[in-house]
Order: C-alpha cells, then structure tokens, then sequence
C-alpha cells in the first residue's frame, strides 16, 4: 500500500565524479545532461520544478527541484479483438474477450466498445496509479548515466562500461535519501570529495540544500557561471591594477573556467623587450600554449603582463607567479627565435621553397596550389577590376609562403596574420599584407569578412580551388565527414559574393577553376556535383538571412547562372511583390501559363499565325513587356521589373478564357505554345514561379 504524500515534493542531487574531464566536452556535457534528464523525467512521468546541471573538470552534477514523492498516474486504453470476434450473436463474450480480459486482469464485463479506424473493436481503459519516486529513481539515473556519450570515451581497469573519463564516485541523493545504483562495480552514496590538492578527503552530504556550500568550504565552485564571474571581476581587477585592460577573449574564458575548480588570479609580468614582436604571436603563446590572459593599454597596444587563472589559494600566487613568468619567458624566447630567423628570407625567396611542400598527394605540391590561386587571381580581376590585376597576382603567389615559416610551423593559427607581418617587412605593396591576411576570412559561418577588395578576392580564389580541387578528385563531404572543410569554404565563397556584390557566377569560377587543374584527372561531372554541393549552401545562407523557403527555391536554379548579389536582389524584390494586392491574381496566371507549356523545343513565334484578338493582344503587351523587363533586370531594378510584368496578368487570363490554346491546326497550335512558352521564360528570368506557395 502506498502512504506516501503525493504532494511532497523533494530535491534530487546526481553527482557523477571523475578523472579530470577536458575543458572542451565540459559545455556540451552540462547541455546534454539537462536535455538527457529533462526527456526521461517527462518519460518516467516525473514531475519537476526546476532541472540545473552543473560542471567542474571532476564532477559532474544534475540538482532537479520539487520532485514529488509519487509518480504521475496514466490513463490508458489497450485495445484487443474486433467486436465481432469478441462477443457472439447473443452478445457474449468470446474465449478472444475472455482472454483478452484475463491477460489484463480485469472482468469482460469492464471491456468497452470503441471505434478503432473503421471498425469497432473491444477495449479496456485501464488507470494506472504512480509508484514511489524513490523505487523508480534507480533505473532512471542509471539510464541518465549510460545516455550520456562523448566524442571520445575510455574504459579503465576490467570493466566494459565506457565514459569519459574514470569514474571514482556517485552522489545519489533524493532528500536525505541515498537512491542506490551501482554500475561497473561503483556503488552510490552520499560522499563527495573536495578539490584535489587543496581539500582531498572525502566528505558526506547530509542536506542537498547545503550541497554547494559544503563543496565551496572544499575549495570547489560548482556554478560554472560563478566561476566565470569570479574569473571575469579577478582579471578586471588586475589589469586595473597595472594600469590596463584584459584581453576578454571568450574561447580562452571558456577553456578556463572549465580547466579549474577554484579560480585565483594571478598577475605577471615579462620582459618588455618581447613586446618588439607581433602582438598576435605574443597572444597566441599565451592563449594557445598556456592558457593565459593578455593585458593591453587604452589604445589597444600589449603591455608586458599576463594574467593566470590558477586552481589554487591566494597565498599561493607567488610560486604561481613565479612559474607563469619562467614558463612564460622560455616560449617567448621560442617565438623571438622563429620570428628573426624567418627574416633572413623574404616572403617572395620561398616561393621557390613551396616546390618541396606537398599540398595534396593527388593536387601536388603547394607551388602548384599557388600557380592555381595566381590564375584564379588574374581571372578574378580581369572580369571584376583589372586595376589590381598585378598586385592581386603577386599576393596570390605569396598567399601560401609564410605556412613554412618557423612561426606558423610552430602556431598554425597564425597563418595569413604572419603573412601581413611579413609583406610588411619586406616592403611589399601596401596593399598586399593586408589581402595575405584577409585569405583566411571567413573563419566560420556569420564570422569577420574581409574588408579589402584584394582580401575578398584572394579570399574567393583560394576557396574556389580548394573546392574544385577536391571535388575533382572525388574527395567530397559525406555525412558528417568533411575533413577539407569545404562546406565552410563553399558558406564563404557566397557570403564575400554576396556582401562585395560581385558581378560574376558561381559557374564562371567553378569553370576557372577546374580548368586550372591541368595535369589531374577530373571526375567526371565535377562541375555539376560542385554547384548542386554550393546550392545546398545557398539555400542555408538565404534561409538564415530569413527568406521564405518557397521563394529561395524559385530562385535556386538561377544561383549558378546569376552573380550571387542579384540573387538576394530577386528575393527582397519577392518578398515585397509577394505582400501586393496584385500578387495572388498574378502567380495564378503565370503558374497557367507553365502548366501548360512544354519542356520541348518550340518554333519562333509567327505573327501573321495569330488569329483571335486576345492572342493578338497577349503578343502585343508582352513584346512590350519583354523590352522593358530586359532593361530593368539588366539594371538590377527588380521591384520594377515585377511590376511592369504583373502588368500581363489581365492578357494572360483573357487569353485562356477566350482562346483554344490545343488548335486542331498544328502551327497554330505550336505558335500560340510558343508565346506562352517565350512568356514564362522571361518570368523565369526572375524567378520559377512555379515554385512559389499561393
């Protein structure tokens, strides 16, 4: 018998504690485990106030509010035999109904009848009542424990179970409550432990209410957002100190504040004499190799500080200082050294040198890439600016000489931005370092585009071959799988198109570029899998600006055919079209008119085979029409262009309503198609209007 309250409501605290766990899975496991315990509370017919999921490099802690003490009752219908099995002619239950009863355990007398489909067929409504909480908690913190999966995961010691690290210890409390579970051989319970130096020993929880305070008097903030707080206040505080600013960069925050369970920020200082190098490898070193905080002035220059975010005591800030600052000094003294023997060439004497770097096993070496990206270049500027023709060339050939220098041996990251450094110092034109950094831009979807010509060019030409080189030798994306990243270069490709409104196709640079693969074997077909590959991508980028499903896909098939600038022209022009009063009379008609059409080749219009004067008058308007719809679409004037057009929707519908299109004459017949034919061609100039939703 149940006497538990139905109405009482208690915490539940799941810890799961570990090995240190790598800062980067931290973010997602804290997001997964809340959508895992969310999903199976609502499954398991738990009812809660509040799920919080929680997250340090050796925990990781579910705290759920007001669970009630019994789960939620169900209603449910089980249906058996149809009625005519069921009961005979007399209305007897059958040995089916009987059955059908007994394995339910209920009386036939409490089956219904209810409709099922188109027949009728025996049920049984059946209430079933809660259990206790507590007795179904085991089973659903353990399925929450074994949903959780990492992009990598380990075993330890003879067990099978996998996780993401070795787990040492389970917290399971519901109210004062231990819920056991046990799983590969780790039994729950109540004990916890501190912060691994500074609190060792285990501890118990008696209270959940006091489950966070207990841990922060053992050294470990568990609210990653209060550890963020107390990293942002801690840095703020320093550089104030030393008369500068943080460099609050969000990557590093993020690493940091799930690297530590106790953060205590440490300021430190170097040598000024380093600042002489670039301020982004000077950065980079910090960031990347130690996780530590640049500090710079009010104009944005570095000053010869650093701050650590330790995962100790204040007291201990000067043996952390001292470390930082020795550690910190030799990787300085790593970059110094790469950085002024890479000076003893220019940028323009490893061009050579690019010859004995191998670009791709089946695309040559990084001097062909270069020869490659030198032709998309002139082939870029010719079309669009020949003016920076020569120096588009020369940055084109440089583009990929600082990846063997020592610095960006050393720090990848830095390619392109060494480059810039670089051309500078050896007196290229100014126009060139800036192009050589800008290559890279986009990093991402929706990131920095690049804000020079030359950059947005060179930027085009290098995706472009990356592109085409690859799918020419069958190396495309599949799945998940893209380890050239070309969805992200193809996501850039259309978004510097469109931002620069660049006056050339999709299909003219793929061309380019596939023509420049001289000496590779090209799949056959390259270029339409690589525009069908880039339109997938299109319709993401226009979907995301906003536009309406229907109206991108009118315009997708002129994507390859039209510069990307006008494509996005045509949908705002749509879009506002679309909100006319005129709207839904036109797309009616128009879509007529291509229902009707056919794909086949049709003879040029005849004149003198017109016969009715609504025919007559449909030629007469859209001969008109055609002119001034040309020179509108060649200035870009869509909105006008659309307009002038909807202008045919009274001669189309006279026509149908009043002409025989399917002529038992043949050339009149073909000659009438032919205009409607001519009529939603020049309407697909704009757009398929076909495709458009009522």
């Amino acid at each position: 018998m149940n006497n538990t309250d139905p109405e009482q409501t208690l915490p539940l605290l799941l810890e799961i504690g570990t090995e240190e766990i790598p800062s980067r899975f931290l973010p997602w496991a804290i997001s997964e485990l809340n959508n895992i315990a969310s999903t199976l509370f609502a499954e398991y017919r738990i009812s809660c106030r509040e799920i919080s999921t929680y997250a340090t490099p050796r925990r990781l802690s579910l705290l759920v509010a007001g669970v009630p003490s019994v789960q939620g009752d169900i209603v449910k219908e089980v249906f058996g035999p149809s009625k005519s099995v069921a009961f005979d002619e007399q209305g007897n239950p059958t040995k089916a109904a009987i059955g059908f009863a007994a394995s339910l355990n209920i009386r036939p007398s409490d089956l219904v009848i209810k409709k099922k489909g188109k027949g009728d067929y025996v049920a049984a409504v059946i209430e079933e009542k809660g259990l206790e909480t507590k007795t179904i908690l085991p089973e659903l913190l353990e399925k929450i424990i074994n949903s959780l999966r990492f992009p990598k995961a380990m075993r330890w010691g003879h067990g099978s179970f996998t996780f993401v690290r070795p787990i040492h210890w389970f917290v399971t409390l519901f109210g004062a409550e231990v819920i056991p579970i046990e799983i590969d051989g780790i039994k729950s319970g109540n004990t916890t432990r501190g912060h691994r130096f500074l609190s060792p020993a285990a501890f118990q929880i008696r209270e959940i209410s006091s489950y966070m305070s207990l841990l922060e008097n053992n050294f470990v903030i568990l609210d990653q957002e209060k550890r963020r707080t107390l990293i942002l206040r801690g840095l703020d505080d320093l550089a104030s100190q030393a008369r500068g600013q943080a460099v609050h960069d969000e990557d590093l925050l993020d690493i940091v504040n799930y690297l530590i369970e106790y953060p205590s920020p440490v300021l430190c200082g170097f040598s000024a004499e380093y600042l002489k190098l670039p301020k982004e490898l000077l950065i980079t070193v910090m960031k990347d190799h130690q996780k530590y905080f640049a500090v710079q002035d009010g104009k944005g220059d570095l000053m010869n500080n650093f701050i650590v975010i330790s995962n100790t005591l204040d007291e201990n800030s000067e043996t952390v200082r001292t470390g930082a600052e020795r550690v910190i000094r030799a990787r300085f003294d790593d970059a110094n050294f790469y950085f002024h023997d890479d000076r003893k060439k220019t940028l323009n004497d490893r061009v050579e040198e690019l010859k004995q770097v191998t670009f791709h096993d089946e695309l040559g070496s990084l001097f062909a890439k270069a020869e490659r990206l030198a032709s998309n270049a002139a082939f870029l500027a010719e079309r669009l600016n020949p003016g920076i023709s020569e120096k588009l060339v020369r940055a084109a050939w440089l583009a990929k000489t600082d990846l063997i220098t020592g610095v960006v041996r050393e720090f990848p990251e830095l390619q392109g931005i060494m480059g810039r450094y670089y051309a500078v110092l050896d007196g290229e034109d100014r126009l060139i370092p800036q192009a050589l950094e800008e290559q890279y831009l986009p990093k991402s979807f929706g990131a920095k585009l690049p804000e020079t010509e030359m950059g947005a060019l060179l930027s085009l030409a290098d995706r472009i071959d990356n592109i085409a080189a690859f799918f020419s030798i069958g190396l495309v994306p599949t799945g998940s799988e893209d380890p050239f990243a070309l969805r992200r270069q193809a996501m850039g490709v259309i978004a510097v198109m469109i931002d620069r409104k660049l006056a050339i196709t999709l299909k003219e640079l793929c061309e380019k570029a596939i023509q420049n693969l001289s000496g590779i074997k090209v799949k056959e077909n390259a270029l339409e899998s690589i525009l069908a590959f880039m339109e997938q991508r299109i319709e993401f980028i226009l979907s995301s600006m906003g536009y309406a499903q229907d109206l991108i896909r009118s315009v997708l098939s002129l994507a390859h055919i039209s510069p990307m600038a006008s494509v996005r022209e045509r949908l705002d022009a749509l879009t506002k079209f679309r909100a006319e009063a005129v709207f839904p009379d036109f797309l009616m008609a128009i879509k007529r008119v291509n229902n009707i059409v056919p794909k086949s080749p049709l003879p040029e219009i005849r004149p003198d085979l017109l016969q009715q004067e609504e025919e007559k008058n449909l030629y007469s308007s859209f001969s008109e029409t055609q002119d001034r719809m040309a020179k509108l679409i060649s200035e870009g004037d869509f909105p006008a262009a659309l307009s002038v057009f909807a202008g045919m929707t009274g001669p189309i519908n006279a026509f149908f309503d009043k002409v025989l299109v399917m002529d038992k004459q043949e050339e009149v017949k073909l000659n009438r198609l032919s205009l409607l034919k001519a009529l939603w061609e020049t309407a697909a100039s704009i757009s398929d209007f076909s495709k458009l939703a009522s």
